[in-house]
């Protein structure tokens, strides 16, 4: 992952996705959508990804893919935490093909960064309704690895 750090470091998100389901070939692009599976958060923010959220994607015709995902991350005290996630995955053809067949490819190869935003009833994660975090991301065969970064 980039060693640019665009604020500070609330948690690292792992991902677990199932295959890619594409929607065919719209006016927009490739309609997409990844099932998430589940996954861990470990750091400040930590607890487990709960199954049953979506990233639904458009593959551009420009090559740029467009990520919206989202999904309920429950903490290690057992409270809800919903985000969203938009952003972009790109790089060149080459790279992303590599990608496509499932090779690990070295993040600091494409360009993969979200915009997130919280919701939650949790007192003490209350003060996420207000930040803005930045996802650093790396897409693996089967999953995808998030640093995830408060604004400051």
């Amino acid at each position: 992952m980039t060693d640019s750090l665009p604020g500070k470091l609330l948690s690292i998100f792992d991902v677990e996705v199932g295959t890619i389901e594409s929607l065919g070939a719209m006016a927009y692009g490739e309609r997409r959508v990844v099932m998430i599976n589940g996954g861990r958060a470990a750091g400040s923010l930590s607890g487990i990804i709960r199954a049953g959220g979506a990233d639904w994607q458009w593959l551009r015709h420009d090559g740029i893919t467009e990520l919206r995902a989202h999904y309920v991350l429950e903490t290690a005290e057992g409270e809800a935490i919903e985000i969203h996630s938009e952003g972009y995955r790109h790089g060149p053809t080459a790279v992303m093909a590599r990608l496509a067949a499932g090779e690990a490819v070295p993040a600091s190869d494409y360009y993969f960064r979200t915009a997130m935003t919280f919701h939650t009833a949790a007192e003490s994660w209350r003060r996420l309704n207000g930040v803005i975090a930045i996802g650093v991301a790396e897409r693996r065969s089967d999953r995808v690895l998030i640093r995830v970064f408060e604004v400051l």
